[in-house]
């Protein structure tokens, strides 16, 4: 076994060990800032491991489970940048658990450990035990804060997680049992040995599918799976909300892809029928989370409902890539030019949720509420705050410039091009129904009445995460090229 392909994740593991190992020797007044910039450089130091392997397109290796290919690197360079982010955020926030700094940043490092091995993994254990290792740490530090509400969305995060486990694990059974394979490559294999035969032929196979549609749906908040994100999303503490918002959704986006564009789509019948399960999907998300978000009070719920609808909108464009798969079988271009939108989007979303997330941290943080009667007159009050947080929901609603509009932009012509008009009329009908509620934040940040005239100070971190979240919105929606370049990369370097 080649140890030099672990070492972004031995880094990391290493990282939250030692800080578990501070938090125990480490004097009580230096304690939160030395657990969080240990944490930091942990995630500096895995990342720059970790981009030194793009390129490289490292073969699968520890037995076939994982692969170091630069769809991999791609996501991990990702969710390192999005717990950075998150930490930094967390600087003025996680004084209310001030005991507790240590299994705050050690479990989030270690959720994104399990994550990284998400995006790397291709065969069907490693994927299930990797999914876990992420999922585990976030159920427990849903309920950090320990209050009523954090423990009841800790109790319905875990409950309604752990049978979404279970059903994921019941479809990866079938597959098992239809090819009596787990590695990703021998699934297809196999089933491409059957099909003189016709996989449609196999109820089992296409049960199993959808078993796996279904457990994935409820890890990227996607309908009709969706019924624990609002109470989750409210209860937990913000920035873990942010975290989920991005980091729980991307890693479950990358392992949709590399399963389904890997082992369901050598056949036109498959490719079509998930291809259109998703787009039937990504309908029912969109509808239900932009019209659920519309009568929300409370911001943390408000985006809540509004991350599924962008699920929604990412999984247009795996439709899209599922059923070109089906019409052009043997053109693998169409496929990259939908896979690589996926990728554009995810990348978009998690810089303009998270500084939506960061900007919401900062102004509840001082205000003590989430409601969104509560922003009135920040425009006054904290000008540069509000003008950030209008800068992410415009981003979120697809206005340019923007990067939500190229992100958009890029996944809605795939789905034309791929035969996807309805779905795509739907997205767009939705993005602006969707402008009522992010407007409406908006409209109440400069137009209502302030309270009080008192200034929402924060510390310089949570600022210089803001900065770059905003910085990358508007990087991406004026010169998207060189994201979308490292996207086109990723897609085409599926190595297994």
């Amino acid at each position: 076994m080649n140890l030099s392909l672990f070492i972004p994740e031995i880094a990391l593991a290493v990282t939250a060990v030692l800080v578990i190992l501070l938090d125990l020797f480490v004097s009580r007044k230096v304690r939160g800032y030395a657990l969080r910039w240990v944490s930091l450089a942990g995630l500096i130091v895995a990342g720059v491991f970790s981009i030194k392997m793009w390129g490289d397109n490292n073969p699968a290796f520890f037995n076939n489970m994982l692969a170091a290919d630069n769809f991999a690197v791609f996501f991990q360079v990702l969710f390192l940048g999005s717990a950075f982010l998150v930490i930094l955020a967390s600087t003025d926030y996680a004084v209310k658990f001030e005991r507790f700094q240590g299994e705050y940043y050690a479990l989030i490092l270690i959720s994104v450990l399990g994550m990284m091995l998400m995006a790397s993994a291709i065969d069907l254990i490693s994927l299930f035990m990797a999914l876990e290792l992420a999922s585990i740490p976030l159920y427990i530090l849903a309920g950090f804060l320990k209050d009523n509400k954090g423990t009841e969305s800790a109790l319905k995060y875990l409950l309604l997680g752990a049978i979404a486990s279970a059903v994921l694990l019941y479809g990866m059974t079938l597959v098992f049992g239809v090819t009596g394979q787990t590695q990703l490559i021998a699934i297809v294999q196999s089933i491409t040995a059957q099909a003189a035969g016709s996989p449609a032929h196999s109820p089992a196979l296409f049960m199993g599918i959808a078993l796996l549609i279904a457990g994935f749906s409820f890890k990227i908040a996607a309908a009709p799976f969706q019924m624990w994100v609002p109470d989750v999303y409210e209860g937990a503490p913000t920035p873990i909300t942010a975290f989920l918002s991005v980091g729980s959704k991307a890693a479950g986006f990358a392992i949709i892809l590399r399963i389904f564009l890997t082992c369901f789509s050598a056949h036109v019948v498959t490719a079509h029928d998930w291809g259109y399960t998703f787009a039937a999907l990504a309908a029912l998300s969109m509808i239900i989370g932009n019209v659920a978000a519309i009568p929300q009070t409370n911001i943390k719920r408000m985006l809540g409902y509004s991350s599924i609808a962008q699920a929604g909108y990412i999984m247009v464009g795996l439709a899209a890539a599922g059923v070109f798969t089906g019409l052009e079988s043997s053109h693998i271009g169409g496929v990259m030019m939908a896979q690589k939108g996926v990728l554009f989007f995810l990348v978009s979303y998690t810089l303009t949720n998270l500084g939506a997330f960061i900007a919401v941290i900062t102004i509840t943080g001082k205000l003590g509420s989430d409601r969104i009667a509560d922003f009135a007159g920040l425009g006054k009050r904290a000008p540069l705050l509000a003008l950030a947080l209008t800068l992410c929901l415009i981003s979120l609603i697809g206005i340019p410039p923007a990067a939500g509009f190229m992100a958009k932009f890029y996944i809605f012509s795939q789905a034309v091009s791929n035969g996807l008009l309805w779905l795509v009329i739907i997205a767009v009908i939705n993005s602006v129904i969707s402008a009522y509620y992010y407007l409406r934040v908006v409209k109440v940040m400069w137009f209502g009445e302030a309270a009080s005239m008192e200034k929402v100070p924060s510390s310089i971190a949570p600022k210089a995460a803001l900065v770059i979240c905003c910085l990358g919105v508007l990087l991406l929606g004026i010169i998207p090229g060189l994201v979308m370049k490292l996207a086109e990369i990723a897609s085409a370097m599926f190595t297994y």
